[in-house]
């Protein structure tokens, strides 16, 4: 299997299939792993094949962008199909916590079920397969009896945060070349090495569905159903078009912002009353938009255990997020993530990751929060 040290250099070579997207991460991974002395397999993941809005699928485009990087690296590439997989495991659950209410981060769920689960079993059962690598921007310290996930060495491309829910056993497998780059430089070595996606735009969007119009997006799978929205006092001030396209802390797009009746202040989601199909708003951001801890099941620890019943540590409740210092409890039914200060809009479905300085110590999806001030639904 790969070596303990991450950075290829304790061996001389070894059979690594590449996680290839078409994009310039992966090309730089392809790229770095060969001039490690890698023989390097390059394999792009066929998902999603619908097209957009616009009638484009980019999965066309970015095969495109494979078969070039390879031809011009020389590696042996092709194509796998886990469109069945990616249905089953990652898209069914993504439409079922929107139908009740939630918000799901299905990135965290495709790279768990997908890139590093079926990608990864297909990957071993290939003769001399020795592990697999991809494009993330994350760090591995496989020192010791157990593999660390780091952050990236450029934290503003970091993604640990979508790697939470890994376990030992995929990373033991795994490799991340480019994780020691910061993206300025990543982009000037694919350059100069002349690859064709250097300046290809770096992927946004869903994982593997890419860039869509949300709301359009939803609308093919989940009939809407619009509805009242309502202050807390149940006064009815406008209509929405259906409780999945709205999340917590929202401000845009609610269609109430030239309300001559109010403060002035902006209008904020603040609950979802999914008995009456109401969506609850308030202006202004006040108590009851923050909440003081939060309650999740199935915590994954990348270590295969908590570091004790009760500890403390930071946390990101969304990808973006500065880290906010909490204490982590076991609970009855799972673990209590409580706040050092009031949090904004934490959000049920959302993944709450937790971390020890630069070691990510791993994360859940959020089960409920508690409000700093309780929220009373009106009549």
């Amino acid at each position: 299997m790969i070596s303990k040290k991450d950075d290829g250099k304790s061996m001389s070579k070894g059979n690594i299939v590449l996680g290839m997207s078409g994009g310039v991460d992966s090309s730089v991974a392809a790229l770095v792993l060969k001039s490690q002395g890698y023989n390097v397999t390059g394999v792009f993941m066929k998902n999603w094949d619908e097209p957009d809005e616009n009638g484009v699928c980019t999965a066309t485009a970015d095969y495109d962008d494979v078969r070039s990087v390879a031809g011009f690296l020389d590696i042996p590439y092709y194509t796998v199909n886990f469109m069945r997989q990616y249905h089953d495991r990652v898209f069914s659950y993504f439409l079922d916590e929107y139908k009740k209410g939630r918000t799901p981060n299905p990135d965290v769920l495709c790279n768990c079920e997908i890139k590093f689960k079926a990608f990864l079993d297909f990957a071993m059962l290939q003769e001399d397969c020795d592990g697999i690598a991809t494009g993330h921007y994350a760090r591995l310290d496989k020192s010791g009896s157990d593999v660390k996930l780091i952050r990236a060495r450029d934290l503003s491309k970091d993604q640990t945060y979508f790697l939470a829910g890994l376990h030992q056993e995929q990373l033991a497998k795994v490799m991340f070349p480019i994780g020691d780059l910061i993206k300025t430089d990543l982009r000037e070595m694919a350059f100069k090495a002349g690859l064709s996606t250097a300046k290809k735009k770096d992927s946004t969007g869903i994982c593997f569905i890419g860039e869509r119009n949300f709301k359009r997006f939803l609308m093919q799978y989940i009939p809407a159903q619009e509805g009242d929205i309502v202050n807390l006092d149940g006064k009815v001030i406008g209509r929405h078009d259906g409780l999945m396209y709205y999340t917590l802390g929202q401000r845009r797009g609610l269609g109430i912002g030239g309300m001559a009746k109010g403060n002035g202040e902006s209008w904020f989601v603040i609950a979802k009353d999914l008995e009456k199909n109401r969506l609850i708003v308030q202006q202004g951001e006040q108590e009851e938009l923050y909440s003081t801890a939060l309650y999740t099941y199935d915590m994954n620890f990348i270590a295969g255990k908590a570091p004790s019943e009760s500890f403390d540590c930071t946390a990101k409740f969304r990808y973006r997020q500065p880290d906010q210092k909490v204490h982590v409890a076991k609970a009855d039914d799972g673990w209590k993530v409580s706040f050092g200060i009031p949090q904004r809009a934490v959000t049920p479905g959302q993944w709450v990751v937790l971390y020890d300085g630069e070691v990510c110590l791993g994360g859940a999806p959020i089960e409920r929060a508690v409000p700093l001030k309780q929220i009373e639904l009106p009549d």
